[in-house]
């Protein structure tokens, strides 16, 4: 972000647009919160207004060398497309950078020659008291200065003088691991009085690597020794395979230990997003080179506007089977004599149930068969207590299962359709992008150069992102309680997918009926498409308001949204369905089928 000649304030769209103006070339890749990224796809959060985060030197910490603040250098540009379309994604930008394997290295390498400048010591010493902190150059500078002793000793360096990563022996000696005899220069130490040759070395470097991320931490192997083995003693005494994987761990120690770092989830992707971690302490969508989007804070997808211990929570419940023992309870009865659930998978009432039981009942009134022969079946009998609404407990509580059941398949059934929906118009963006297999059939059936199409790519990325906020409301709703905010928050949801099916209807129906028409038409779909082109601008606009209209209410708690009161009362009307069981009724029900 820039200031203007009036004080007003000149938003970026992109990093070329910030490098024209003058912004400084080393700064981190600008990211935005909307769905243009590399990778046609991006996310954020309106209510991240603390999360800005620009960083000049790449060091990645608060206080310790040059950075601007993100609050006069960052936003993003309000722009004019062609076909009137204003307001690109109005929620707060968000800066993060996307790196590779090699940049995390780069930054890693770099970050710790700064420090190492700064204490005076090796870097990979340095690296080993960086790590000590959680690679914070921050908390190096506050404990360093503070207390150097205390530091040393907590991370195996020596008391006083100057430390060394690695030492190598000046005269004969004997190896007391293998007590083999060495002459000068074929045997090391980390830095203390205990040497070891290169073989006994290697095998004791091998052994901690097989013993995973812990060999970052391994001492010297003399018992009354806490001198820290390194990356430099490691890298001299080990073979190839062993001192790379001794590099790995030590890079993805970086990325998992920081707090402004974190490994793209995604399968197979080997990026990491670098942000604010400090400041971030809200949901922060990123989206990776490889087109995942994930939360900064939680790591699971990216679920904006809802926040994430309500994605924590459904997850879970999806992931459980709890659902399965309210079905259970819904299309089950309990055998009357030994209780163990039964379903009913023939045509006929006389249940028999299974040994060593073998309990003969009636399906309807699940009394025992025996008082049903010779004429005694009174199961049709009109029961004048039930009418009244005095059901056993057994039947009030199949009742409130099976109210539960429906309740969890209404919301699950429209988060999984909206995923769906949200795939399909991902492969469409795909498919019309700059390199898409249909963008060129496109552009000839409208006659129009393949540069004019980005308008319908950005529909559809709009799309895929709106069907994504929508997906998570479902989510949010089947959680929300607060019978005054679930009308708000319906009728705001409700808004929402109208917009966003106008939108999808019309990117996806409308022109295939136009490059269907396209053949020995090209007048008359050339003038459809003049009218068509404005329309889904148009409507791509509407859609992005209204879901960043919604999200602006959930981050307001859904305090400030106004219902139309018609609605509000016909909601208020309806009878609420029986409440769901509790936990403790789903551990008592799987504690009977363990029984």
């Amino acid at each position: 972000m820039a200031l203007t000649s009036d004080n007003e304030e000149e938003y970026y769209s992109s990093p070329e647009e910030a490098e024209e103006a003058g912004d400084d070339d080393d700064r981190m890749s600008f990211r935005t919160a909307s769905n243009e990224s590399d990778n046609d796809a991006g996310a954020g959060d309106d209510a991240d207004d603390d999360c800005l985060y620009g960083d000049s030197d790449g060091d990645g910490d608060d206080g310790m060398y040059d950075e601007y603040e993100g609050d006069e250098e960052e936003g993003l540009e309000e722009v004019d497309e062609e076909g009137g379309v204003l307001d690109e994604m109005r929620f707060t930008a968000t800066q993060y950078a996307v790196l590779t394997m090699d940049e995390v290295r780069a930054r890693q390498e770099e970050h710790t020659a700064r420090v190492a400048d700064l204490i005076a010591l090796p870097p990979a010493l340095a690296a080993a008291v960086l790590r000590h902190f959680k690679w914070s150059a921050q908390g190096v500078w506050e404990r360093w200065f503070s207390d150097e002793h205390k530091v040393r000793d907590a991370v195996g360096l020596p008391a006083d003088g100057d430390a060394v990563s690695v030492a190598v022996n000046d005269a004969p000696l004997t190896c007391y691991i293998c007590f083999d005899a060495h002459g000068p220069g074929e045997m090391r130490s980390a830095g203390c009085a205990h040497f070891y040759c290169r073989g006994c070395w290697s095998g004791y470097v091998r052994a901690a690597v097989g013993d995973g991320a812990r060999c970052l931490s391994i001492r010297c192997p003399d018992m009354g020794c806490s001198a820290a083995v390194v990356r430099d003693l490691v890298d001299d005494v080990a073979d190839a395979d062993d001192a790379k994987r001794y590099g790995e761990f030590l890079v993805r120690s970086y990325v998992e230990e920081s707090k402004r770092l974190r490994w793209c989830p995604a399968p197979g992707c080997d990026r990491a997003v670098e942000f604010d971690g400090e400041k971030c302490t809200v949901q922060l969508d990123a989206w990776c080179a490889c087109g995942h989007g994930f939360c900064l804070v939680c790591g699971e997808e990216a679920h904006r506007p809802v926040a994430c211990d309500t994605v924590r929570g459904w997850l879970d419940k999806n992931r459980s089977d709890s659902e399965t023992a309210q079905w259970v309870l819904a299309n089950t009865k309990h055998c009357p004599e030994c209780r163990r659930p039964i379903e009913k998978n023939q045509g006929c009432m006389h249940m028999t149930c299974s040994p060593p039981c073998k309990h003969q009942f009636c399906w309807l009134c699940l009394g025992p068969w025996g008082k049903h022969d010779g004429g005694n079946y009174n199961c049709n009998t009109y029961n004048a207590a039930r009418a009244e609404g005095k059901y056993t407990e057994e039947e009030l509580r199949r009742a409130q299962a099976k109210a539960s059941v429906d309740r969890y398949l209404h919301y699950y059934e429209r988060w999984g359709a909206h995923e769906r929906s949200r795939q399909k118009a991902l492969e469409d963006t795909a498919a019309l992008g700059k390199d898409g297999a249909q963008r060129e059939a496109v552009a000839a059936a409208f006659g129009v150069v393949e540069t004019e199409l980005d308008f319908l790519e950005e529909a559809y990325r709009q799309v895929a992102e709106c069907r994504r906020m929508l997906r998570w409301t479902y989510a949010f709703g089947y959680y929300l309680d607060d019978p005054a905010k679930r009308d708000l928050f319906e009728d705001l949801q409700s808004q929402a997918d109208k917009s966003l099916e106008r939108l999808h209807e019309c990117a996806e129906k409308d022109r295939t009926s136009l490059v269907a028409e396209a053949a020995g038409e090209h007048g008359a779909v050339a003038d459809k498409y003049l009218e068509f082109r404005p329309r889904l601008s148009s409507l791509t606009a509407v859609a992005r308001n209204h879901f960043e209209n919604m999200a602006r209410a959930f981050r307001d708690g859904l305090a400030e949204v106004e219902v139309d009161p018609a609605v509000a009362a016909r909601r208020a009307a309806a009878t609420p369905p029986p409440p769901p069981l509790d936990d403790d009724d789903d551990e008592d029900f799987f504690e009977e089928l363990r029984m």
